[in-house]
């Protein structure tokens, strides 16, 4: 059982290696393709576009709960890793590499929430520290492509796309052979088309998830722009000379960090209460933005960054555990799914919004925008709390966590 876990994270760092590729390698593609600058939202989005494509379909079949996870994960890591490669093909359109994006991200559906169900199915018990870990290796394989970039500078971009596709097919097969079906599984017996409306009956349920939606709107716009905010400051201060990639994963991939610790203060202070912290923390974030974004102290903007990546997922995996938690076992899979897949569709709302916005808004001030979903999380998670009469947020968590 000691083994599963750190056999789960490696997995799930390959497999989700290849979410960001394209955007990592953005700059290259655009001048390879010939495309204009408004095309970096839409690669980014047809990722996002796919991988709620991919969810919604896995939670109406309810194919996690009714086939193998680890043979689901194997499968869609395979087939993510070949539609990644259809980038390097030369001389395809825009819109072939716009739908190799689509599909890389469908079948990361068969990966992401699979994940998380896979470790639900072995860890009952302390499932908060667990998904703290998996979303952390999430976390840096988003990044990893950055870092990647940042080391083959000298090299053709090309490299980061099939580094990026075989780590995808060696944590697919990694996971098939070394992980089996969980002891805490529960099979679904048949076909259910409705358990992905039913699991919103319960009000804790709905609690978590909505805090989650409003978390989304603010993670993945802010991991995208953070290249876009790193290179508008080199354009502000030229003599600066901030290093983008390296920069981009040390910011982006510190929330690994966060995820991990997250989930193991969760256990000694609650769930709620740490993700609600990290949630009200990167909502600061996004109002304090203004002051720092152009400030003169690259330390300074630096620093404030890496945190604010720290704070922005930390509540990731412990929304999650929330879900699980609240979650029929025999729907848990379809549960953790079906909020992944509106969460990433509100993000390709959120992203398309300050995309269209950035033309006409002043760049220092656009990402205090961000702060809505924080804010709409907040309020669901403490409306619920106070309509049901609990015990206040942070002790009745502690109690339910013992």
């Amino acid at each position: 059982m000691k083994r599963v876990l750190p056999i789960i994270v490696i997995c799930q760092f390959f497999c989700t290696s290849i979410w960001f590729a394209g955007n990592s390698v953005l700059p290259d593609i655009v001048e390879h393709f010939d495309l204009g600058p408004a095309f970096f939202a839409h690669l980014a989005s047809a990722v996002q576009f796919g991988f709620i494509s991919g969810t919604f379909l896995f939670a109406v079949f309810t194919v996690s709960d009714r086939f193998s996870p680890s043979l689901i994960f194997f499968t869609s890591s395979v087939i993510a890793a070949l539609f990644n490669l259809v980038i390097i093909i030369p001389d395809i359109s825009s819109g072939v590499l716009l739908g190799s994006r689509f599909l890389a991200g469908f079948f990361l559906a068969g990966i992401y929430p699979i994940g998380m169900k896979i470790a639900s199915d072995y860890y009952k018990e302390g499932l908060g520290k667990s998904l703290g870990f998996l979303v952390g290796a999430l976390v840096i394989g988003t990044a990893f492509p950055h870092l990647i970039k940042s080391f083959t500078a000298g090299l053709p971009w090309k490299y980061v796309i099939l580094s990026t596709s075989a780590l995808s097919v060696a944590g697919g097969l990694m996971m098939l052979l070394t992980i089996p079906d969980g002891p805490f599984r529960k099979k679904g017996q048949k076909l259910n088309l409705t358990a992905f409306v039913s699991v919103f009956r319960n009000a804790d349920f709905r609690s978590a998830a909505f805090g989650y939606f409003g978390h989304m709107w603010e993670l993945y716009t802010f991991w995208l722009f953070v290249p876009v905010i790193l290179m508008n400051y080199n354009k502000h201060y030229p003599d600066a000379g901030l290093n983008v990639p390296l920069l981009s994963f040390i910011i982006i991939g510190s929330g690994g960090i966060a995820c991990s610790a997250g989930g193991i203060a969760s256990q000694q202070f609650g769930v709620k209460r740490i993700a609600t912290i990290a949630l009200f923390s990167s909502c600061l974030c996004c109002i304090l933005s203004p002051l720092i974004l152009f400030t003169g102290s690259a330390f300074v903007l630096i620093g404030y960054l890496v945190f604010w990546g720290l704070v922005v997922v930390a509540d990731s995996p412990l929304f999650s555990t929330l879900i699980a938690r609240n979650a029929p076992e025999e729907a848990r899979g379809t549960s953790l799914t079906i909020v992944n897949c509106i969460g990433f569709l509100i993000t390709i709302i959120s992203i398309q919004v300050i995309n269209a916005i950035s033309v006409n808004m002043d760049q220092q001030h656009i990402y205090m925008l961000l702060a809505i979903g924080p804010i709409l999380g907040l309020i669901a998670l403490l409306k619920n709390q106070l309509k049901s009469k609990k015990l206040p947020i942070f002790i009745d968590d502690q109690i339910n966590a013992k």
